[in-house]
Protein backbone atom coordinates (compact mmCIF):
# COMPACT_ATOMS: atom_id res chain seq x y z
CA UNK A 1 0.00 0.00 0.00
CA UNK A 2 1.30 3.38 -0.86
CA UNK A 3 2.39 5.57 2.31
CA UNK A 4 1.31 8.77 0.81
CA UNK A 5 -0.33 10.20 -2.22
CA UNK A 6 0.66 13.49 -3.49
CA UNK A 7 -1.52 16.21 -4.32
CA UNK A 8 -1.58 15.96 -8.28
CA UNK A 9 -2.63 12.33 -8.19
CA UNK A 10 -5.30 13.19 -5.40
CA UNK A 11 -8.48 13.60 -7.54
CA UNK A 12 -7.70 9.36 -8.73
CA UNK A 13 -8.51 8.71 -5.33
CA UNK A 14 -11.79 10.32 -5.03
CA UNK A 15 -15.68 9.49 -5.92
CA UNK A 16 -17.08 11.67 -8.50
CA UNK A 17 -18.17 14.74 -7.39
CA UNK A 18 -15.90 15.01 -4.24
CA UNK A 19 -13.85 18.19 -3.53
CA UNK A 20 -10.26 18.25 -2.14
CA UNK A 21 -11.24 21.72 -0.71
CA UNK A 22 -14.20 19.62 1.70
CA UNK A 23 -11.02 17.30 1.97
CA UNK A 24 -8.86 20.04 3.62
CA UNK A 25 -11.52 21.18 5.64
CA UNK A 26 -12.24 18.05 7.03
CA UNK A 27 -8.09 17.80 7.84
CA UNK A 28 -7.94 14.71 5.51
CA UNK A 29 -5.29 16.63 3.48
CA UNK A 30 -2.66 18.51 4.30
CA UNK A 31 -1.73 22.19 3.84
CA UNK A 32 0.39 21.29 0.49
CA UNK A 33 -3.09 19.03 -1.04
CA UNK A 34 -1.31 15.49 0.09
CA UNK A 35 -2.72 12.71 1.05
CA UNK A 36 -1.22 10.89 4.09
CA UNK A 37 -1.15 7.45 4.98
CA UNK A 38 -3.55 7.69 7.85
CA UNK A 39 -5.73 9.71 5.77
CA UNK A 40 -5.95 7.87 2.88
CA UNK A 41 -6.84 4.60 4.67
CA UNK A 42 -9.30 6.72 6.29
CA UNK A 43 -10.58 8.00 2.74
CA UNK A 44 -10.56 4.83 1.34
CA UNK A 45 -12.99 3.26 4.33
CA UNK A 46 -15.60 6.55 3.95
CA UNK A 47 -15.21 6.39 -0.14
CA UNK A 48 -16.15 2.95 -0.27
CA UNK A 49 -18.91 3.10 2.58
CA UNK A 50 -20.34 6.15 0.20
CA UNK A 51 -20.70 4.09 -3.07
CA UNK A 52 -22.20 1.26 -1.05
CA UNK A 53 -24.76 3.97 0.54
CA UNK A 54 -25.06 5.31 -3.33
CA UNK A 55 -28.16 3.55 -4.09
CA UNK A 56 -29.77 4.00 -0.47
CA UNK A 57 -29.24 7.63 -0.41
CA UNK A 58 -30.49 8.09 -4.11
CA UNK A 59 -33.39 5.92 -3.21
CA UNK A 60 -34.53 8.15 -0.59
CA UNK A 61 -33.72 11.71 -2.02
CA UNK A 62 -35.93 10.19 -4.94
CA UNK A 63 -39.02 9.35 -2.85
CA UNK A 64 -39.70 11.07 -0.18
CA UNK A 65 -39.96 15.40 -0.03
CA UNK A 66 -37.58 15.62 2.77
CA UNK A 67 -35.48 12.74 3.90
CA UNK A 68 -33.92 12.24 6.80
CA UNK A 69 -30.38 10.97 7.28
CA UNK A 70 -28.88 9.99 10.91
CA UNK A 71 -25.17 9.19 10.89
CA UNK A 72 -24.98 7.51 14.51
CA UNK A 73 -21.52 7.87 16.34
CA UNK A 74 -20.72 10.42 13.70
CA UNK A 75 -17.21 11.71 15.17
CA UNK A 76 -15.47 13.89 13.51
CA UNK A 77 -18.99 14.07 10.77
CA UNK A 78 -16.47 12.56 7.51
CA UNK A 79 -19.18 10.33 6.62
CA UNK A 80 -22.38 12.99 6.52
CA UNK A 81 -20.19 16.14 5.17
CA UNK A 82 -19.44 13.49 2.54
CA UNK A 83 -22.71 12.24 1.87
CA UNK A 84 -24.03 16.27 2.36
CA UNK A 85 -21.56 17.39 -0.72
CA UNK A 86 -21.98 14.66 -2.90
CA UNK A 87 -26.06 14.25 -2.49
CA UNK A 88 -28.13 16.12 -0.44
CA UNK A 89 -26.49 19.43 -1.23
CA UNK A 90 -26.84 19.00 -4.81
CA UNK A 91 -30.48 17.42 -4.92
CA UNK A 92 -32.01 21.11 -3.06
CA UNK A 93 -33.60 18.16 -0.17
CA UNK A 94 -32.72 16.46 2.69
CA UNK A 95 -31.30 16.39 5.94
CA UNK A 96 -28.43 15.10 7.78
CA UNK A 97 -28.44 14.66 11.36
CA UNK A 98 -25.13 13.47 12.77
CA UNK A 99 -25.29 12.26 16.45
CA UNK A 100 -22.01 12.41 18.78
CA UNK A 101 -21.85 12.07 22.42
CA UNK A 102 -18.45 14.43 22.50
CA UNK A 103 -19.31 17.97 22.59
CA UNK A 104 -16.10 19.62 21.72
CA UNK A 105 -16.59 17.21 18.20
CA UNK A 106 -20.03 17.89 17.51
CA UNK A 107 -19.25 22.49 18.38
CA UNK A 108 -16.32 21.92 15.95
CA UNK A 109 -18.76 20.43 13.54
CA UNK A 110 -21.32 22.76 13.68
CA UNK A 111 -18.95 25.48 12.87
CA UNK A 112 -17.37 23.61 10.12
CA UNK A 113 -21.27 23.46 8.68
CA UNK A 114 -21.32 27.05 8.92
CA UNK A 115 -18.24 27.93 6.82
CA UNK A 116 -19.26 25.61 3.77
CA UNK A 117 -22.60 26.14 4.04
CA UNK A 118 -24.01 23.38 4.62
CA UNK A 119 -27.28 24.56 5.63
CA UNK A 120 -29.16 20.99 5.66
CA UNK A 121 -26.88 19.50 9.01
CA UNK A 122 -27.84 19.01 11.85
CA UNK A 123 -25.97 18.09 14.84
CA UNK A 124 -27.01 16.01 18.07
CA UNK A 125 -24.98 16.20 20.99
CA UNK A 126 -25.91 13.01 22.83
CA UNK A 127 -25.75 9.13 23.43
CA UNK A 128 -27.23 7.03 20.71
CA UNK A 129 -30.28 5.90 23.18
CA UNK A 130 -31.34 9.73 24.60
CA UNK A 131 -30.89 11.55 21.03
CA UNK A 132 -34.02 13.14 20.07
CA UNK A 133 -34.73 12.75 16.39
CA UNK A 134 -37.59 13.15 14.06
CA UNK A 135 -40.16 10.34 14.49
CA UNK A 136 -39.16 9.20 11.09
CA UNK A 137 -35.66 8.72 9.28
CA UNK A 138 -35.60 7.14 6.09
CA UNK A 139 -31.33 6.33 6.13
CA UNK A 140 -29.49 5.29 9.32
CA UNK A 141 -25.78 4.46 9.27
CA UNK A 142 -22.83 4.06 11.72
CA UNK A 143 -19.70 3.84 10.75
CA UNK A 144 -17.36 2.03 13.72
CA UNK A 145 -19.77 2.70 16.31
CA UNK A 146 -17.88 0.89 19.22
CA UNK A 147 -19.47 -2.36 20.90
CA UNK A 148 -23.22 -2.18 21.62
CA UNK A 149 -22.93 1.54 20.21
CA UNK A 150 -24.15 -0.31 16.93
CA UNK A 151 -26.53 -2.13 18.66
CA UNK A 152 -27.84 1.27 19.54
CA UNK A 153 -27.77 2.41 15.82
CA UNK A 154 -29.69 -0.50 14.55
CA UNK A 155 -32.77 0.45 17.45
CA UNK A 156 -32.54 3.93 15.55
CA UNK A 157 -33.16 2.52 12.46
CA UNK A 158 -35.67 0.35 13.35
CA UNK A 159 -37.85 2.58 16.22
CA UNK A 160 -37.91 5.19 13.53
CA UNK A 161 -38.83 3.19 10.54
CA UNK A 162 -35.68 3.36 8.73
CA UNK A 163 -35.85 2.87 4.84
CA UNK A 164 -31.82 1.47 4.78
CA UNK A 165 -29.34 1.01 7.56
CA UNK A 166 -26.03 0.41 6.85
CA UNK A 167 -23.45 -0.37 9.64
CA UNK A 168 -19.43 -1.20 9.80
CA UNK A 169 -19.46 -2.91 13.55
CA UNK A 170 -16.30 -2.17 15.64
CA UNK A 171 -15.06 -3.46 18.69
CA UNK A 172 -17.73 -6.06 19.68
CA UNK A 173 -16.93 -7.53 23.13
CA UNK A 174 -20.40 -7.63 24.90
CA UNK A 175 -21.21 -11.24 23.56
CA UNK A 176 -17.38 -12.79 24.37
CA UNK A 177 -18.27 -11.76 28.07
CA UNK A 178 -21.59 -13.40 27.75
CA UNK A 179 -20.14 -16.12 26.28
CA UNK A 180 -17.25 -16.44 29.12
CA UNK A 181 -20.41 -17.71 31.43
CA UNK A 182 -22.68 -18.90 29.35
CA UNK A 183 -24.12 -22.01 31.60
CA UNK A 184 -25.66 -23.63 28.77
CA UNK A 185 -24.44 -23.65 25.19
CA UNK A 186 -24.99 -25.51 22.27
CA UNK A 187 -22.49 -28.76 23.10
CA UNK A 188 -21.60 -28.37 19.59
CA UNK A 189 -20.42 -24.84 19.95
CA UNK A 190 -18.83 -25.47 22.88
CA UNK A 191 -15.31 -25.84 21.56
CA UNK A 192 -15.63 -22.69 19.17
CA UNK A 193 -14.86 -20.26 22.07
CA UNK A 194 -13.15 -22.09 24.54
CA UNK A 195 -10.02 -20.35 24.23
CA UNK A 196 -10.32 -16.63 24.99
CA UNK A 197 -8.37 -15.74 21.30
CA UNK A 198 -11.51 -17.81 19.74
CA UNK A 199 -14.02 -16.23 22.43
CA UNK A 200 -13.43 -12.87 21.52
CA UNK A 201 -13.23 -13.52 17.40
CA UNK A 202 -16.21 -16.10 17.59
CA UNK A 203 -18.17 -13.61 19.71
CA UNK A 204 -17.55 -10.49 16.87
CA UNK A 205 -19.02 -13.16 14.67
CA UNK A 206 -22.00 -14.26 16.46
CA UNK A 207 -22.61 -10.67 17.34
CA UNK A 208 -23.32 -9.58 13.56
CA UNK A 209 -25.12 -13.09 12.94
CA UNK A 210 -27.16 -11.98 15.72
CA UNK A 211 -27.58 -7.96 14.31
CA UNK A 212 -28.44 -9.54 10.72
CA UNK A 213 -30.87 -12.12 11.89
CA UNK A 214 -32.84 -9.20 13.61
CA UNK A 215 -32.83 -6.76 10.38
CA UNK A 216 -34.12 -9.54 8.54
CA UNK A 217 -36.90 -10.67 11.48
CA UNK A 218 -37.89 -6.78 10.94
CA UNK A 219 -38.50 -7.04 7.36
CA UNK A 220 -34.90 -5.83 6.28
CA UNK A 221 -33.20 -7.54 2.85
CA UNK A 222 -29.69 -7.77 4.13
CA UNK A 223 -26.34 -8.27 2.96
CA UNK A 224 -23.37 -8.26 4.39
CA UNK A 225 -20.24 -7.88 2.96
CA UNK A 226 -16.80 -6.13 3.81
CA UNK A 227 -15.98 -2.68 3.87
CA UNK A 228 -12.61 -2.03 2.27
CA UNK A 229 -9.40 -3.94 1.85
CA UNK A 230 -7.77 -5.31 4.93
CA UNK A 231 -4.76 -3.35 4.55
CA UNK A 232 -6.91 -0.38 5.05
CA UNK A 233 -9.03 -1.79 8.34
CA UNK A 234 -9.63 -5.36 10.26
CA UNK A 235 -12.73 -3.72 11.64
CA UNK A 236 -14.50 -4.70 7.91
CA UNK A 237 -17.72 -5.97 7.95
CA UNK A 238 -20.33 -4.16 6.59
CA UNK A 239 -24.35 -4.88 6.93
CA UNK A 240 -26.90 -3.24 4.78
CA UNK A 241 -30.56 -3.79 5.49
CA UNK A 242 -33.38 -2.81 2.87
CA UNK A 243 -37.10 -3.15 4.46
CA UNK A 244 -38.95 -4.74 2.17
CA UNK A 245 -41.95 -5.90 4.29
CA UNK A 246 -42.89 -5.65 7.81
CA UNK A 247 -42.02 -8.49 9.56
CA UNK A 248 -40.57 -12.42 8.96
CA UNK A 249 -41.50 -14.67 11.09
CA UNK A 250 -39.15 -17.50 10.22
CA UNK A 251 -36.24 -15.45 10.65
CA UNK A 252 -37.51 -14.50 14.23
CA UNK A 253 -37.43 -17.85 15.29
CA UNK A 254 -33.76 -18.65 13.77
CA UNK A 255 -32.77 -15.64 15.37
CA UNK A 256 -33.76 -16.50 19.26
CA UNK A 257 -32.79 -20.16 18.42
CA UNK A 258 -29.49 -18.80 17.32
CA UNK A 259 -28.92 -16.84 20.83
CA UNK A 260 -30.64 -19.59 22.95
CA UNK A 261 -28.34 -22.36 21.30
CA UNK A 262 -25.09 -19.73 22.07
CA UNK A 263 -26.42 -18.73 25.89
CA UNK A 264 -26.00 -14.99 24.87
CA UNK A 265 -28.66 -12.43 25.07
CA UNK A 266 -26.71 -9.09 23.60
CA UNK A 267 -28.10 -5.55 24.24
CA UNK A 268 -30.04 -5.44 20.82
CA UNK A 269 -31.98 -8.48 21.29
CA UNK A 270 -33.08 -7.52 24.90
CA UNK A 271 -33.70 -4.08 24.10
CA UNK A 272 -36.37 -5.60 21.14
CA UNK A 273 -37.66 -7.81 23.66
CA UNK A 274 -38.53 -4.85 25.93
CA UNK A 275 -39.98 -3.56 23.56
CA UNK A 276 -42.19 -6.04 22.40
CA UNK A 277 -43.44 -6.90 25.32
CA UNK A 278 -44.26 -3.43 26.21
CA UNK A 279 -46.21 -3.24 23.04
CA UNK A 280 -50.00 -3.94 23.71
Amino acid sequence: MRRQVKAPAVPRELVPGQSTALLQELHLLTRTGDLNADSLRKLKQVNHLVRQLRPAVEDVLARFGDPVIVDCGAGKGYLGFILYELFVGPAGKGTVVSIESRPELTAAAEARARRLGFERMRFVTAELEAAELPPRVHLVTALHACDTATDDALLVALRHGADHVAVVPCCQAEVARQLERAEAPAPLLAPLFEHAWHRREFGSHLTNVLRALALQAHGYRVTVTELAGWEHSLKNELILGQKTRARDAAAQTRLEALAAGAGVRPKLLRALAREAAATP
